[in-house]
Parts: C-alpha cells; structure tokens; sequence
C-alpha cells in the first residue's frame, strides 16, 4: 500500500487572518491580501483576480470554467486511462459540466444518473468533444441502499481502476420525506448515500493511487452548511420539527465532515479528500425553493455562475496539480475558503468557523454512519 507524507490538517486559525463579521467581502480580501504569505500558510487562491467584488458580473464574465481549469493545468488529453465516477449527471446540471471537463482530460467518466433513459442523452453530449476517453452510464439512486450497491457492482464490473470519485448528486430543501431505507431524505441522499458508495469502492481508489497522482474523493457541499448542526441523537428529526433547510445544512455540513475524516483516515495511504461549494448556479437542484426565483435579489446577481462555472471549482478539486499531497480543505471560488463566525451562508467563499472543521464531531459522524449502514469500523 502506498504511503505518502500527510500534511496535517488546518483549523480554524491556521491562516491568521481576521474572522469574518459582517466586514464587507473587498475589505476582508484587502486585509488578506495585506498579510505575508508565510503567515497566511500559502493559502491556495488561483484565481484571485477574476473573484474581486469590482470583476463580477454575473454567469458568462471572467471567472473560468471547468474546461479553462483543465487548459490551465496543461491536462486537456494528457490522462488516458484513468477513471472517474461523477453522481448526479442529468442534463442541464453541474455534474455533466464536471464530467465534461474530466473527460478532456482523455479520462473514461462513468455517468451516474438516476434515470438510465437521460443516460444516453448526456453521455452523447459530452463525447461530442471527440477526446479519447470513454463515457460509460452508470445507473444510481443516491436515495436507496440496494441502487447504489448494484451501481458499484456493475462498475466494478466494467473497471478494475477508480482514480476520481465525485460526489456529485444531491436534493435540496425538499418536503420531509425518507429514502427508501427510511433516512431522512437530504441526510441519506446527500451524505449516507455517498458514504457507502465511497465504502464500496475504497479499495478500488486506494489501488490506483500513485506516489506521483493519488486519487481523490470531492463531496460537494454548500454554503448552506452554515445552517447546520450534526444532531447524533436525532438525525431523522424525530425529536425536533423537521426544517427544510436545517435538514438541508445538515447534510452540507456532514458532506464536509465526510471529506475531512476520509482525508484524515487515508491521506497517509494516497487517498485525499476535498469539499466543495460550487457557487450560485441555477439548475434543477433549485425545484423545491422557486427555481430562478430563489436567486432573483439584485445584490446576489453579479456573483452567479454558469453552470460550466459553477463546475469549475470541483474540477480544480479533482485535478489542480497545486492540490497534489494536501487534503480536507472547503474550497470555494477556486481557493480554500475564509472563516466566518456569521450565521447565514451567502455566495462569498466563507466557511462557518468552529463547525466546519470539527475533527472529534467528523470522527463521531463516521463511525455513526458505519452504525446506521451495518458497516464495520474501516480504520486503516
């Protein structure tokens, strides 16, 4: 098994930099931009120019998309032969965007879709691209233990190699409700679902790890987290009213708990982990609270991507060279977010300070999701 150097963990002070507290978004940069490199632990932020407040205008300006972040790390065909997995490929969404991009790089991406009819439909747009690597259908559905079982064994099947697993799929604020096995919706969709998929396919990703390109799980998470809290004692909101957007910042947070814990527990052996908030993005994710309503208030409208943008952050996840040997970090616009002590989310790269990285609740969230999934404890 290979064994590569761990870079620790960071906390919540490791870049010395001011916590956010209403300060407005260009002061903050201004003070982060103030402060030495040293002291700010070479914080990873690419693309710094095209994010400042003065350069946004909205989808389409000049914020990259995820086939400029595989120009720009010289990828574009430079893969054969490695393999990918992306959840949540319906057209019109991110996740085709992200596999989109993948895809350029010359690797063979497995779709996962939960309608096989759409299936086609998708993998024929991206392979109009004409690059080498193959797109092959994976039928899944994040909400039911049984579905995502087979998936993995009909992929395991198809592939004896996994180099990139991204978690793609996901509900949000939907009406209370239970997943097939009787989670509550969003919980056992968004996390327990890619949990055990993750669990099913580990030893596949930790065999094709190498000392020069190890592989990497991406969990995308939101801003939303920020309404969350991990309530072990009442996870289905049997205790407390459900909330459908307590119950959605739950599983945004468990979705960084996720990637932090795997990062922690099999960093050493080449397999990091990362979390992602892909931006303010319209698509069908939006169906449960308005559509494009919910983003209609006029000081969010600079900040919203397009969906090739709103993909470009995951890619940076999966393929940034400059990410090689680090792990569980929150990324959000193409750099590791900032600390914010606020209450609300918003569409600035701000992660909530003191919950998102939480190493004894990441712990305490895994081994209780082995419990509920009948899984053993997978400590290396």
């Amino acid at each position: 098994m290979l064994v590569c150097e761990h870079v620790p963990h960071r906390t919540d002070q490791q870049y010395h930099l001011p916590l956010h507290t209403g300060t407005s978004r260009q002061t903050l940069y201004s003070l982060a931009e103030s402060i030495p490199s040293a002291d700010i632990m070479a914080r990873l932020d690419p693309y710094a120019e095209q994010h400042k407040p003065e350069n946004l205008a909205g989808p389409g300006d000049s914020r990259p998309t995820a086939l400029q972040i595989v120009e720009d790390q010289g990828l574009l065909g430079a893969w054969p032969g490695r393999v990918a997995i992306v959840t949540g490929c319906s057209p019109g969404g991110i996740g085709v965007e992200t596999a989109r991009a993948l895809h350029a790089t010359g690797t063979d991406v497995f779709i996962g879709v939960r309608d096989v009819e759409k299936g086609p439909t998708a993998a024929k747009d991206i392979l109009s691209d004409g690059k080498p690597g193959k797109v092959e259908v994976l039928q899944i559905d994040l909400g039911s233990l049984a579905s995502i079982k087979k998936a993995a064994e009909d992929f395991l099947s198809r592939s004896d190699k996994l180099h990139l697993l991204i978690n793609n799929a996901g509900v949000m604020a939907c009406a209370e409700g239970k997943t097939a096995d009787g989670f509550e919706t969003q919980f056992g969709t968004n996390h327990l679902g890619h949990f055990y998929l993750f669990q099913l396919l580990k030893s596949t990703l930790l065999s094709s790890t190498t000392p020069d390109l190890t592989s990497r799980v991406i969990s995308l998470s939101s801003s939303g987290h920020f309404w969350g809290t991990i309530e072990l004692d009442d996870l289905d909101f049997e205790k407390t009213p459900y909330s459908p957007w307590t119950a959605y910042g739950r599983s945004k947070l468990a979705n960084i708990h996720f990637a932090n814990e795997l990062d922690r527990r099999y960093g050493p052996q080449g397999l990091r982990a990362f979390s992602v908030m892909p931006g303010g993005i319209i698509t069908g994710l939006q169906r449960h609270v308005g559509g494009p309503q919910a983003f209609k208030a006029p000081e969010l409208q600079d900040k919203l991507k397009s969906i090739e943008q709103g993909a470009a952050t995951t890619v940076w996840a999966a393929v940034a060279k400059e990410l090689e040997g680090r792990g569980g970090l929150y990324l959000d616009n193409l750099s590791e977010a900032l600390p914010s002590d606020g209450d609300s989310p918003s569409l600035d790269p701000f992660y909530k300070a003191g919950r998102a990285y939480d190493p004894p609740m990441e712990m305490q969230l895994w081994e209780a999701s082995l419990k509920l999934l009948g899984l053993e404890d997978d400590r290396p």
